[in-house]
């Protein structure tokens, strides 16, 4: 019980340190992304910095884990072994690069805009789950 409450407690702290982020950035505002992908036009350069920031979290997180023996609060790490570049994975890259770029939100800042009561985030974030209900329920059949 106690390993549970960690976790749960570990999970909000990064949830909220996430959303956090995001705002103070200012992620939450489709229109910074979409700023950022018009190269041709008022090109905004603020999300490569918050993604180079991401990359090196990311990256010392990962030497940190391969110095470890097990995570702190699980019996293993749950790190991904296929490392097949195949269709879907191709056709779910593109799909989210195509909704990335015409909505402004990837699922994190999407769910973390809901707090500011963006209304193009409740339909983003409407259409995401609709979308991960059909996968779950038409292509994973076939699996």
């Amino acid at each position: 019980m106690t390993r549970y409450i960690l976790q749960t407690a570990s999970a909000l702290t990064s949830g909220l340190a996430f959303g956090f982020g995001l705002s103070l950035s200012g992620m939450l505002n489709p229109a910074r992304v979409q700023g950022f992908l018009d190269v041709f036009g008022a090109w905004d350069p603020s999300l490569a910095f918050v993604l180079g920031g991401a990359v090196v979290i990311a990256f010392v997180g990962v030497r940190i884990m391969y110095r470890m023996d097990r995570p702190v609060l699980d019996e293993s790490f749950h790190v991904p072994k296929n490392k097949k570049i195949d269709p879907p994975l191709l056709i779910g890259s593109a799909l989210f690069g195509v909704g990335w770029g015409f909505g402004g939100f990837c699922p994190g800042p999407a769910v973390a805009s809901l707090s500011v009561g963006l209304g193009e985030s409740f339909v983003f974030v409407i259409a995401m789950i609709v979308g991960m209900t059909l996968h779950d329920r038409v292509w994973r059949r076939g699996s």
